[in-house]
């Protein structure tokens, strides 16, 4: 454990394992995606990003698919914080927007850039429980935060 490393923290908790499945089911929708150059896929993930951004994870229809899976194969709940959870939603909006747009305004290399980037911090929450938003969190809260903070200290 890095005692340097900072992270969103939150008073709620999440199933880890709600999580790596939402991932799984944006790494198949990324795919569907890229497959049919549908952007119906990408709409509907930005949607869903947009609510568990929002931390209304109960209206996700990812998370409310995730519950239900789990909870039919009777997997035991694992809580863990939900703040990195909720800022690496925030991050998927960012690039779910950067995918709709680049699509639109007729830049598909661009859009599909973002959809590999996208899908293999997907892919790597899904299958290692690795959160790629959690290593950015420290830049962005240095560009955000920090300097607001170290005005108040001494």
């Amino acid at each position: 454990m890095n005692p340097n490393a900072i992270c969103p923290i939150s008073n709620s908790k999440v199933d880890e394992n709600v999580a790596r499945l939402n991932a799984v089911l944006t790494v198949l929708f990324l795919a569907a995606y890229v497959l049919t150059n549908n952007i119906i896929f990408v709409l509907f993930l930005l949607i869903d990003f947009f609510m568990r951004g929002a931390e209304r994870s109960k209206f996700s229809p990812f998370a409310i698919f995730s519950k239900y899976v789990l909870e039919s194969f009777k997997v035991k709940k694992k809580p863990i914080n939900a703040g990195p959870k909720i800022f690496a939603a925030r991050i998927g909006i960012i690039f779910n927007l950067g995918i709709v747009l680049f699509n639109l305004f007729g830049f598909p290399t661009v859009s599909f850039l973002f959809t590999l980037i996208f899908g293999l911090c997907a892919l790597l929450e899904a299958a290692f429980g690795f959160c790629v938003a959690c290593r950015i969190y420290p830049f962005v809260y240095k560009f955000t935060y920090s300097s607001k903070y170290d005005k108040l200290r001494i």
